[in-house]
């Protein structure tokens, strides 16, 4: 008779993992060779995957009830931590860019805000699964309620990291609200008045900035005035300077290149701008050209799958594992429709990093804790399940 094998063991999670990490380790030593900075970002990503892994072991400790506890403990932390790197000095947290997003240490810098999307998931996902207990049959009012409980645990980090200021991660926050909101079972009415509602702000908003740009920069401010700048430049590149246009004409020029197979490892000849972190992939494409990008958006896809029918077969046994599957996925999703989508320039560029392949600390280990989160809910399936039929 074969040993059985242990609920520890996700081979599907394993797998993808591993080919993500091989990706990105490939995809950061073709952007370490155009040599824009003078670091082994390669050494270093694999120093964040390691300790990553160690979170992903360290939180299979928890059962999913434990984390349901404390999810209001780790979301105020999360909180905390936010609120004290606006009061810290400039040598601690010194502003990158006119934004104060950062903890600067000796040898290592953290966001806060990366952090915080998964400690707000986890508390969103309880207070979700709570609700749903206590209100079974739901109707407007206990709609409502939640849908304001969701808005309301999703305001008060947006507020802290707008006052950085922050608009990129802050816009993260609100799509994975979004996604909550739209997969938590609230009245469709209420969901349809909300989308119509928001796409009407954000096309004046829009329509406002496109028509009138200096009196946006002007209501701004000169610090965020680059802003106005990066949504110009999205919608009419072409009435731009040569300046405005540097980061899409770099990474069309890269991703085009690279053409059917692309260059090759260790061949890159088009130089774009942060190629380890936000252009990563202009540099997959330039390396590994149509297919190779194409395989890379394949992963995601079967990550984004995993998750979405993870969350559904969970949900009957644990409502609130479901939902951290369901939030990882929204942060997941986001990303790389954004990132992917600024390498195309069908979005505006943002400093947001392409998870799980882009080069960085902070983004690597937020997401090493989304993914221990998703294990857990995935062992604790496979746990359900043995149950089930014996």
């Amino acid at each position: 008779m074969s040993k059985k094998q242990s609920f520890y063991i996700q081979n599907d999670l394993i797998t993808l993992f591993i080919l993500f990490v091989s990706v990105s380790l490939l995809a950061v030593y073709n952007a370490q060779q155009l040599e824009q900075y003078d670091e082994n970002f390669v050494l270093k990503q694999i120093v964040w995957f390691t300790i990553g892994i160690c979170i992903i072991a360290a939180i299979q400790y928890f059962d999913l009830d434990q984390l349901y506890k404390a999810s209001i403990f780790i979301y105020l932390t999360g909180l905390l931590v936010l609120a004290i790197l606006l009061v810290s000095p400039e040598s601690i947290a010194k502003p990158v860019n006119g934004a104060k997003s950062w903890f600067t240490l000796p040898g290592l810098s953290l966001q806060p805000g990366e952090f915080a999307k998964m400690t707000t998931v986890l508390y969103t996902a309880a207070v979700i699964s709570r609700h749903k207990e206590k209100y079974a049959a739901s109707n407007l009012k206990s709609d409502f309620l939640l849908l304001f409980k969701i808005l309301g645990l999703t305001a008060f980090p947006v507020m802290l990291i707008m006052l950085q200021p922050d608009f990129g991660t802050a816009m993260v926050y609100l799509f994975v609200c979004g996604m909550l909101i739209i997969l938590s079972g609230i009245s469709w009415k209420i969901i349809g008045s909300l989308i119509l509602g928001i796409s009407s702000l954000i096309g004046v908003v829009l329509g406002f900035i496109v028509r009138f740009p200096d009196i946006a920069k002007e209501i701004v401010g000169s610090s965020n005035a680059y802003q106005i700048d990066r949504i110009m430049t999205w919608f009419n590149p072409d009435q731009q300077s040569a300046d405005a246009t540097f980061n899409f004409d770099r990474a069309h020029m890269a991703l085009g290149s690279g053409q059917l197979f692309g260059k090759g490892i260790g061949s890159l000849q088009v130089a774009t701008p942060e190629a380890q972190t936000d252009f990563i992939f202009s540099v997959i494409g330039e390396s590994f050209g149509f297919i190779g990008s194409a395989l890379v958006i394949f992963l995601y896809f079967m990550l984004l799958y995993k998750l979405v029918t993870l969350g559904l077969s969970m949900f009957k046994h644990s409502p609130f594992g479901s939902y951290v599957c369901f939030g990882f996925m929204s942060i997941l999703l986001v990303h790389v429709f954004q990132n992917v989508g600024m390498n195309l320039g069908i979005m505006p560029i943002t400093g947001i990093p392409l998870l799980l392949i882009s080069y960085g600390g902070s983004s690597v280990l937020s997401t090493m804790i989304g993914l221990g989160l998703v294990y857990r809910v995935a062992v604790e399936h496979s746990i359900q399940n043995d149950y089930l039929f014996k």
